[in-house]
């Protein structure tokens, strides 16, 4: 299911990309980072959905079972006890298709980033 390989002209092409479910939750995250991250540019970077705050804020892509996260290694590391229950590398987190987001700790980890950006 990852089609980070294909040429994306904007976020709302990458998202028609997938059924309306998958839709939905990324768009709950787009929205998730847009309201922590109001003045944060958006585009896309490595073919995937890219943050921008003058350095690169947080990525998201859709992967066959989870939608893969990536605020970069620091908020990984800051809130490692609450992704506890997620798998999570250096500078990801995989949140599964098949369980709601933790949108609010989505945002506090977009805040931190921000935060450690400004």
């Amino acid at each position: 299911m990852n089609k980070s390989h294909l040429q994306y002209k904007s976020i709302d092409e990458y998202h028609q990309c997938f059924d309306a479910a998958i839709q939905k939750k990324l768009q709950e995250l787009r929205m998730a980072i847009q309201k922590a991250a109001p003045q944060a540019t958006e585009s896309i970077s490595y073919g995937m959905p890219a943050f921008k705050l003058k350095k690169p804020l947080a990525y998201y892509a859709v992967n066959k079972n989870h939608i893969g996260f990536y605020p970069t290694p620091n908020p990984i590391i800051h809130f490692a006890k609450e992704l506890a229950s997620y798998k999570t590398s250096k500078g990801s987190v995989q949140f599964p298709l098949d369980q709601p987001l933790p949108l609010s700790l989505i945002t506090e980890m977009v805040l931190f980033r921000t935060k450690e950006i400004l």
